[in-house]
């Protein structure tokens, strides 16, 4: 496993923020090695498990679901493979509100970020969050994760401050 140092931290806040994760001896046909979804909750084969990170970002396809939804998901929650993203996708935004995550957190962004993910664009997302380019930032902000642009309290700090962790039944 990489990073097996950041495992904890990220299934600790997996927890905290109210998601379900929990050890499960898995076979070898996920999408993601070590990692299966099944009614919310999130599974996780630490033998299998190639980057911790995955959890994080899996729990993020969880947090933008609206809550109706999220205990029904299971299996692949990924889009595809890019090329059949529809208006339901997400994908941005989850990827987004893993960056949060990321910070919060404050583990390095390559924990989740890593080279064999986001097909080969993890230094093109590190590069762009790192330097304040949120794509994705407007769909956070319409499911109210964020402060919203148009927001004039000073006292709610700017992205990748998040407000909430999880999809509210009435937002959006």
């Amino acid at each position: 496993m990489h990073h097996p140092e950041s495992l904890q931290t990220i299934l600790d806040f997996i927890r905290e923020i109210g998601l379900s994760v929990e050890p499960k001896s898995l076979d070898d046909s996920t999408f993601l090695p070590g990692i299966h979804i099944e009614n919310g909750t999130v599974f996780y084969d630490q033998e299998k498990l190639e980057f911790p990170g995955d959890l994080l970002h899996e729990a993020g396809h969880l947090a933008l679901m609206k809550p109706h939804d999220r205990e029904k998901a299971s299996g692949d929650l990924e889009p595809g493979d890019g090329k059949k993203m529809n208006a339901d996708s997400t994908e941005i935004g989850v990827i987004l509100w893993t960056y949060a995550a990321i910070v919060h957190l404050e583990i390095d962004p390559r924990i989740v970020f890593h080279e064999k993910g986001y097909r080969g664009s993890s230094d093109w997302f590190i590069d762009n969050f790192t330097s304040g380019t949120y794509i994705g930032l407007p769909l956070l902000q319409w499911m109210g994760f964020c402060k919203h642009q148009d927001e004039t309290d000073d006292s709610v700090p700017e992205f990748p401050h998040m407000l909430r962790w999880l999809r509210e039944p009435d937002k959006n």
